[in-house]
């Protein structure tokens, strides 16, 4: 790459030798996502070994997603090596919901003026989400786009394929009344509900980082930045031991969009609403900006990343699957008759 330069294309505000040097730093990252441990990348296309050993119908399962307004609080803090995490856990959080294991992860970031460091940061994070989700991160594209947004800013996307086998293949069918749902606790406000949030707060001009007693003495922006959970191995770990009937991944839409969605048409979930443990982020939101109980439980996860629909007669054993894979699980409503998804009383 030593002739590769360009002083005309760097004039007009692309520095091509920028992107090799964050393509050097980042490699270390992309390496710990890697079985054998070498950063293959640089290529035109990122290669994966796919192994179909025990899949009698292998389905690949894709998911693609960003981190959505949440990357102001990044910028604010100048914080960048968790969002990767967030990009990640948006798109393996979702294809989990199918029993599919993910298998690799590309990510794109724009951004308007290509600094190694922060790139390199950035891909940290992506890197770390990979491992939390057992996946590789084999490629991704940083393109540098001066003119369309501040030298300083950046977007972040990506999206991860998965594969399961068809017979497995979570399937909502054999759900019926008296089935239960397990809550698996969110981290936090996790990359949803941001552009309300950041509305709330006014968090370009509000305090970030000082203590907050309701925070339990976290800073505000440390609470908000906070990286999305990832529950692929914990749910992995479940589906070899119960049989599950459906799972939601809550994202933006809260508990009224995204529960029933793995719900087949004729039942819902009935949820007493003191059976919810929301965090204190979500009290802080509601009470600093006023905001309905509706709008709070169809914008924000409220303390539950994800819920797992299996038999009552399951649930224990289902429960003391996912503790013992560090998750704060818990029982949080009943499969009932009702064409209404969610009823929260």
């Amino acid at each position: 790459m030593e002739k590769s330069y360009s002083d005309s294309y760097k004039a007009a505000g692309v520095d091509i030798t920028a992107g090799y040097r964050a393509v050097e730093l980042m490699k270390k990252h992309v390496a710990r996502t890697m079985p054998e441990g070498k950063a293959d990348i640089g290529g035109f296309g990122g290669l994966f070994p796919l192994d179909m050993a025990g899949l009698k119908e292998p389905v690949l399962v894709s998911g693609t997603d960003g981190v959505g307004t949440k990357i102001k609080l990044a910028f604010l803090l100048d914080k960048h090596d968790t969002v990767g995490i967030d990009c990640v856990a948006m798109c393996v959080n979702d294809i989990i919901c199918c029993g599919a294991k993910p298998l690799f992860f590309l990510d794109y970031i724009a951004c308007g003026r290509n600094e190694p460091e922060k790139i390199a940061a950035i891909v940290g994070g992506v890197a770390e989400g990979c491992v939390r989700a057992g996946c590789a991160l084999i490629g991704g594209e940083t393109a540098e786009h001066p003119g369309l947004m501040p030298a300083e800013e950046y977007d972040l996307a990506g999206f991860a394929v998965g594969v399961v086998d068809r017979s497995k293949v979570i399937d909502n069918g054999a759900m019926k009344e008296g089935d239960v749902m397990l809550a698996l606790a969110s981290s936090g406000v996790h990359s949803n509900g941001f552009s309300l949030v950041r509305k709330v707060f006014d968090v370009d001009r509000c305090d970030l980082t000082s203590p907050v007693a309701a925070l339990g003495g976290a800073s505000l922006g440390e609470t908000l930045l906070t990286p999305t959970k990832i529950y692929v191995k914990s749910v992995l770990a479940l589906l070899k031991e119960v049989t599950v009937k459906g799972i939601s991944h809550i994202t933006g839409g809260g508990f009224y969009e995204n529960m029933p969605r793995s719900i087949p048409k004729g039942l819902g979930v009935r949820i007493r609403r003191e059976d919810v443990r929301v965090l204190p982020v979500f009290d802080l939101i509601q009470k600093t900006g006023g905001i309905s109980e509706h709008d709070m439980f169809n914008t924000f996860n409220m303390g539950v990343g994800m819920g797992i629909v299996v038999a009552e007669e399951d649930a224990d054993r289902a429960l003391s699957v996912l503790r013992a894979q560090g998750e704060d699980a818990y029982a949080l409503g009943t499969i009932v008759r009702s064409d209404d998804g969610v009823v929260l009383v």
